[in-house]
């Protein structure tokens, strides 16, 4: 499965996380457990920037490097590693084992958990981010919800290539390759992978699966217009 490799979804080059990702193994294997060691053994927790007071920080393990800037009414929970020039504003949540690499936002009243945002990766207006793995300069659409649990609390699997993929994982949102962008509402069910340079329009909901590089997911509706006089006649 070399398509659904790190490097498929991910430029690496130059990240200073790179050992997160496996070469060998699928993109999602960056999550779970593997995660939450790579953050265990994280060594350097300082906080080096100053923090309004409004600034909640719950647990000890939590790192914000230079050029970070954190908004009243953050809450951040460790173990969280914030690198240089990250952006968390008013209202959002960081929630344990989470990766926001140089460059990255979590914006108003956003959720994010068990996750990493690479360099340049934006979550900005009331999103959920929950296990899931965002690309360089990927930028969710107000309203994004990644989920990352089914209903029925089964591993999450999904089709591939005619078979059945088991990732072993119960909790896995979504993996947005560089580039992509989710129009405002859009829905990631569990298991989604978006290739590289992907957009839905808004209010798309996306099935569980692999959408290769370059795609484009629309919504098409269908709207009826009515004079309101005329329903009023009735």
């Amino acid at each position: 499965m070399s398509e659904l490799s790190a490097s498929r979804f991910f430029n690496l080059e130059g990240l200073a996380h790179r050992e997160l990702f496996d070469p060998d193994a699928p993109v999602w294997s960056a999550l779970g457990d593997r995660l939450t060691a790579y953050l265990d053994s994280w060594s350097r927790w300082a906080i080096e920037v100053e923090l309004h007071p409004g600034v909640h920080l719950l647990g000890e393990r939590i790192a914000i490097g230079p050029g970070c800037r954190i908004e009243p009414g953050a809450v951040i929970v460790g173990p969280a590693v914030l690198e240089g020039g990250v952006t968390v504003r008013t209202g959002a949540y960081v929630r344990e084992h989470v990766l926001l690499c140089t460059g990255s936002l979590v914006g108003a009243h956003s959720e994010v958990k068990s996750a990493v945002l690479l360099p340049g990766a934006k979550a900005p207006h009331q999103a959920y981010v929950g296990d899931s793995l965002l690309g360089r300069d990927v930028n969710l659409g107000a309203g994004t919800i990644l989920s990352n649990v089914k209903n029925v609390g089964r591993e999450v699997t999904f089709p591939y290539a005619g078979d059945v993929v088991h990732t072993g994982l119960r909790k896995f949102g979504a993996v947005l390759g560089d580039g992509c962008k989710t129009g405002c509402n859009t829905v990631l069910n569990p298991g989604v992978l978006l290739g590289p340079g992907s957009i839905t329009y808004p209010n798309a909901t996306l099935r569980g699966g692999f959408y290769p590089a370059g795609t484009l997911v629309k919504v098409r509706q269908s709207q009826q217009l009515v004079e309101i006089s005329r329903l009023r006649q009735r």
